[in-house]
């Protein structure tokens, strides 16, 4: 077993896991994992490349998609090398500060990926309630704006997790729930006074990703109350379906996300299985779809597509 540091009482590494309790597990996941992380890749690669070459594809809604794709890439790759290494290698092991420097990343691109995901809602908003204004109410100057600000605040809020689990002595063993490392999953090893970081663990959540939520509700609240305004039904129908796809990535990217700060709270009972199972959809499955949603979903981006890799 790794030794533990006898001045800090902090482990010189963690013991990352796979699923627990799913005999076999590396036989098929590795496989499994390695093609989902090529499909992110390649997906979310190929809409930053859409949104750069192609000119009908330069407009808010796209840039706000390459964001949020940008985010992604981040983020996927801040958990390549350990989920690679657990289930294609069966190595096990993360150095303590390489896996709160990962989380650190883990949650600051989640964060921004939830600050993208309400400008695009904004988006929406603007483009269906005030279509004639929309170029002018989002120009390029305020989309970047609003894309710095999703990354600055992502890196304000979780710069301190890192430095508050530091300061903890670790005492309940070494071995955390997923293949990469979480705030809360890594809190619960901690022993000591670990009141601060649940208090600011709150915070981030009710910060960043309630709030985010909350406005996102809020915008489309507005949007419905500006499709009913709207004479025709097939009016109705054609504005609403523009938001299709960013609903369907919204409710994949938070309802896994509300289940794990729940079951962190309340995991009294709850079978690790059911722990590593959310875990996995919360970091592999919204990176993923992302790109897929909205190619199927758009068409601009198919259009795009076929003339950019000559599809016919």
């Amino acid at each position: 077993m790794p030794e533990f540091n006898t001045t800090t009482f902090q482990p010189a590494v963690f013991i990352l896991t796979g699923l627990r309790g799913l005999a076999g597990a590396r036989l098929w996941l590795g496989p499994l994992l390695s093609l989902m992380y090529i499909t992110t890749m390649v997906g979310n690669c190929t809409v930053l490349y859409l949104v750069k070459t192609e000119r009908s594809l330069q407009q808010p809604q796209y840039f706000f998609l390459s964001m949020l794709a940008g985010a992604d890439i981040i983020l996927s790759v801040s958990t390549l090398f350990s989920v690679l290494k657990v289930f294609l290698f069966g190595l096990y092991e993360i150095a303590f500060d390489g896996c709160l420097s990962q989380l650190f990343f883990i949650h600051t691109f989640s964060s921004m990926g939830s600050g993208i995901l309400l400008a695009m809602a904004f988006d929406r908003f603007v483009a269906i309630s005030y279509p004639l204004q929309y170029t002018t109410i989002l120009t390029n100057s305020r989309i970047t704006k609003m894309g710095l600000t999703a990354l600055l605040r992502g890196i304000a809020l979780m710069i301190p997790l890192p430095i508050l689990l530091k300061r903890l002595p670790f005492c309940k063993g070494q071995t955390l729930s997923y293949s990469y490392c979480l705030h809360p999953n890594v809190m619960k090893l901690a022993c000591g006074q670990v009141k601060i970081n649940i208090f600011y663990g709150l915070v981030l959540v009710i910060c960043s990703f309630g709030f985010d939520f909350l406005f996102i509700a809020i915008s489309y609240m507005l949007i419905f109350k500006a499709v009913m305004g709207i004479a025709s039904r097939e009016g109705q129908m054609k504005a609403l379906n523009t938001c299709f796809s960013h609903i369907f990535i919204v409710l994949i990217y938070y309802v896994p996300l509300l289940a794990i700060t729940v079951m962190h709270r309340f995991s009294h009972g709850i079978p690790p299985i059911t722990h590593a199972v959310l875990g996995n959809i919360y970091i592999f499955m919204p990176p993923m779809l992302n790109p897929i949603v909205y190619s199927l979903k758009t068409k601009q981006i198919r259009a795009a597509l076929r003339k950019s890799f000559k599809i016919q």
